[in-house]
C-alpha cells in the first residue's frame, strides 16, 4: 500500500514577489477552491469554509474599492500558528463573481480589520 500524501507533505510553488500562505490560510483557500456559486452564494460558501477550519464567519459586505478585482469581502477569524490564536483574514469574491481568494489584511484593508476586531469585541461582551 502506498502512503497517502497530505497537504503538509505537498510543496507549494510561489513566485518571488508572492509570499506563501500560512498553512491555515491555504487550508481555507483550498476549501473555497471549488466555489461555483455566484454573489448570492458567497456568504454561505465562506461560512462553511470557516467552519471547516475551526474559524468564525464575522460579516460580509460590498468591496467598494477596498481591493482590486473584487466584488465582495467577508471577514473571518481563523486559527493561526501553533497556539491556535484566532486572526482576522478576508475572503474576497472576484469581480466576475466566480472565484474566492483569501488574503491577510494589508494597508488598504487595515481599517476594515480594525472594524472586524471591534465587531468581535462587541460580540464577546454580549
Amino acid at each position: 500500500m502506498l502512503p497517502m500524501q497530505t497537504a503538509a507533505d505537498t510543496a507549494i510553488a510561489t513566485t518571488a514577489g508572492e509570499p506563501a500562505l500560512p498553512l491555515e490560510l491555504l487550508e481555507l483557500e483550498l476549501s473555497l477552491d471549488g466555489f461555483s456559486g455566484d454573489e448570492a452564494g458567497f456568504a454561505g460558501a465562506v461560512r462553511a469554509a470557516a467552519d471547516q477550519v475551526g474559524g468564525d464567519f464575522l460579516f460580509d459586505l460590498p468591496a467598494s474599492g477596498l481591493a482590486e478585482d473584487c466584488r465582495r469581502i467577508a471577514a473571518l477569524r481563523v486559527p493561526q500558528g501553533d497556539d491556535g490564536a484566532l486572526a482576522v483574514v478576508f475572503a474576497l469574491l472576484d469581480a466576475e463573481g466566480a472565484a474566492i481568494r483569501v488574503e491577510n489584511p494589508d494597508e488598504k484593508t487595515k481599517d476594515l480589520k480594525r472594524f472586524a476586531d471591534a465587531f468581535v469585541d462587541v460580540l464577546e461582551r454580549i
